[in-house]
């Protein structure tokens, strides 16, 4: 059974960073694409971050430069560098793997994580 569990998450203050993983486990990582998203309140899912398996990036313009993706096959883990963060920044933040593609859209990803808080205040 595939399973996707984040971590790192918490409070921080404005343009403090964060780093939060993501552990796959129940199958082999290294044959998925796999994002990062999140979800405010009263707002919808926005994709951030994605990666393929071969390693290509790609990382929405409204962070860039901002936030990092990258993963880890070995470990089966995918992480989302944060830096420079925004009040505007606080969301749920989760993560998903998947097989339809390099992108930033929910339909793509068959499996998610139960996503970590992240919180930042001014």
């Amino acid at each position: 059974q595939v399973q996707l569990a984040e971590s790192g998450g918490g409070s921080v203050q404005t343009g403090g960073s964060l780093r939060i993983p993501c552990l796959a486990s129940g199958y082999a990582s290294v044959n998925y694409y796999r994002g990062w998203f999140r979800q405010a309140p009263g707002k919808e899912r926005e994709g951030l971050a994605a990666t393929s398996p071969v390693g290509s990036t790609l990382v929405r313009d409204s962070v860039k430069g901002r936030f990092t993706v990258s993963r880890d096959n070995t470990k089966n883990t995918l992480y989302l560098q944060m830096n420079s963060l925004k009040p505007e920044d606080t969301a749920m933040y989760f993560c998903a793997a998947g097989r339809g593609g390099l992108g930033f859209q929910p339909y793509q990803y068959t499996y998610w994580g139960q996503g970590t808080q992240v919180t930042v205040s001014s």
